[in-house]
């Protein structure tokens, strides 16, 4: 009898977890979408130096938004960048050095101290962005050079693929069941 009534628990938890992970699949964040896909529009129009700006503020938004203050620290960014801009095998991946170098550029200009700052510009850009249509996502390296890339066009498409890969991972698996960031989209989209 205590057999059959483990089972049947057993059963309605196993059924209640699969339900469970059915319901809390990713969903996105028009802002977020919205702000990488204008990164990738900027490249197929090779505005390079721009989508790469566009691109190394992800890294600051994203731990900003998981942040009640909306901040970042140097150290957080770091360990963000150590988190999310790196290859699947780092010791077998020959462009290692690529997400190193990537990693490097968001972490450039900013400070190494724990003086906690708010990205007030990156935010406000990717706020302004929550009303926008969301053209069809896609960046084609092929459609957005005819012929010959320039060294500046090659190295803007490796650097935001790259910081955008990262950042759409970050947001499917932790930021999108994250309450801070949602939090946070939700003030973002009702400020004026």
């Amino acid at each position: 009898m205590q057999d059959q009534r483990t089972r049947d628990v057993t059963a309605r938890d196993g059924a209640a977890a699969i339900d469970n992970q059915a319901r809390v699949a990713p969903s996105s964040s028009r802002m977020l979408t919205s702000y990488m896909t204008d990164i990738e529009q900027l490249l197929d129009e090779q505005q390079w130096e721009a989508a790469v700006r566009e691109a190394l503020d992800l890294p600051r938004i994203a731990v900003a938004l998981s942040d009640p203050q909306m901040r970042f620290t140097g150290e957080q960014l770091k360990a963000w960048c150590d988190a999310w801009i790196r290859p699947a095998e780092p010791d077998r991946n020959a462009r290692c050095t690529e997400y190193q170098r990537v990693a490097s550029a968001v972490l450039a200009d900013t400070v190494s101290d724990d003086t906690a700052a708010v990205p007030t510009l990156a935010l406000k850009r990717l706020r302004l962005r929550r009303l926008v249509r969301i053209p069809p996502r896609g960046f084609s390296a092929g459609r957005s050079t005819s012929g010959v890339l320039v060294p500046e066009g090659a190295n803007a498409i490796e650097t935001c693929g790259i910081i955008v890969e990262a950042a759409r991972r970050w947001y499917a698996q932790g930021a999108v069941s994250d309450k801070i960031v949602q939090a946070n989209l939700a003030r973002l989209a009702v400020l004026r």
